[in-house]
């Protein structure tokens, strides 16, 4: 019995991925961001990444995967997750909201030709939403990473990545998947291996 799970989980996963290969549109929007964001490093500006939760973790993740490295040893690209500071998070949610505190550092963080992506599976994340308008007020280039629907974050993202499922667990893996194949294609393509 527990072994069907398992087998139904993995196949559920795989069946997200291959509806995201099959929507041309989709992987062409992939494609976009990550022209946008070679774009944004060439031009001596950073990548900003936002969530709650497990899209918290998945935006850290990411933002590691710039900073750091993905493949191979190269110069380290600005990318950060706007979560990370606790001591932040938690005065601002306390003196202010929680629903403000990304936005309270994009006002503080951001400059135009700046990259912020806020991952929601719902597209509904209050907090989030905050962050992207405040990021469009300062001019930066805006993403949604979400489920199908694209929730309210759909009206106001200037990009949309929304995975064709409702399922969460589903909606987080391909977050994932995008998103290192995205660092992958900046990567190589900013520091070409000789």
């Amino acid at each position: 019995m527990m072994k069907q799970s398992i087998i139904a989980a993995f196949e559920a996963s795989v069946h997200t991925k291959h509806k995201i290969i099959q929507d041309d549109d989709l992987i062409q929007r992939i494609e976009l961001l990550t022209n946008k964001i070679i774009e944004c490093y060439q031009n001596d500006r950073k990548v900003l990444w936002c969530g709650n939760g497990g899209s918290a973790a998945d935006a850290q993740h990411l933002a590691a995967e710039l900073s750091g490295r993905f493949y191979y040893d190269r110069f380290p690209l600005y990318s950060e997750a706007l979560h990370v500071n606790t001591s932040y998070l938690t005065a601002v949610a306390n003196d202010y909201s929680y629903e403000e505190v990304y936005a309270r550092l994009v006002r503080a963080m951001v400059q135009p030709g700046d990259i912020l992506i806020g991952l929601s599976t719902s597209g509904h994340s209050k907090n989030v939403i905050n962050a992207i308008a405040e990021a469009n007020n300062k001019g930066a280039y805006t993403v949604g990473f979400t489920g199908e629907g694209g929730g309210q974050m759909k009206d106001i993202v200037q990009l949309l990545i929304n995975v064709p499922s409702k399922d969460t667990p589903r909606i987080q893996e391909a977050h994932m998947m995008i998103g290192h194949t995205i660092c992958q294609l900046v990567e190589q393509t900013l520091f070409p291996k000789k």
